[in-house]
């Protein structure tokens, strides 16, 4: 699939990730979420946990599952976006999303959701999209919920004392449900 973002002319073409591609997309992660490259963009969670986001072991986990598909987006060979796609019945959970620092703002990330959530309903016929966010990213919630996904309220603790999750920076952390209907197209 191939698709052009609003503010760019740049086509984005969009496939599934082999193993080859977890080195790429580890670091795709990272620089969205964690550090000072992470501060270029607006995904920053640099302020609420330090450590890493992802490793090689669990993409390489996602990207073989059968149950799941790593949506990779390029532009001119480049990998600039990622998510993670589980089927988990009559739904898909959304995850590991990511758009390079220095392309969000431009529309691609509108782009890669709208693929997901395509994706979810041809491939495995997917009635809802539910991700997981930490709650204290009022500002990514709003992103979320102006494409049509609502707050549950549904809470669930962050995994502290794991550090393959990052190492928080406060006491409070947790994640809400959140959850899209995929009945009609967007």
């Amino acid at each position: 699939m191939e698709a052009t973002s609003s503010r760019t002319a740049e086509p984005t073409t969009f496939r599934a990730a082999t193993v080859a591609d977890v080195p790429a997309l580890v670091a795709l992660v990272e620089s969205a979420y964690r550090g000072d490259a992470s501060r270029a963009g607006w995904t920053t969670e640099a302020d609420l946990l330090e450590g890493q986001r992802t490793d090689s072991e669990g993409v390489r986990a996602v990207v073989t599952d059968a149950a799941s598909r790593v949506l990779v987006a390029e532009r001119d060979g480049e990998t600039v976006a990622c998510c993670h796609l589980e089927h988990r019945g009559d739904h898909v959970y959304f995850g590991m999303f990511a758009v390079r620092p220095t392309a969000q703002g431009d529309g691609l990330g509108k782009l890669v959701m709208a693929e997901a959530e395509r994706l979810a309903r041809a491939e495995w016929d997917a009635r809802a999209m539910h991700m997981t966010v930490i709650r204290q990213r009022e500002e990514l919630i709003a992103w979320y919920e102006r494409r049509g996904y609502r707050r549950t309220g549904e809470m669930s603790p962050f995994p502290y004392g794991d550090e393959r999750f990052g190492i928080p920076q406060r006491d409070d952390l947790e994640f809400e449900l959140l959850v899209k209907d995929l009945a009609q197209p967007a």
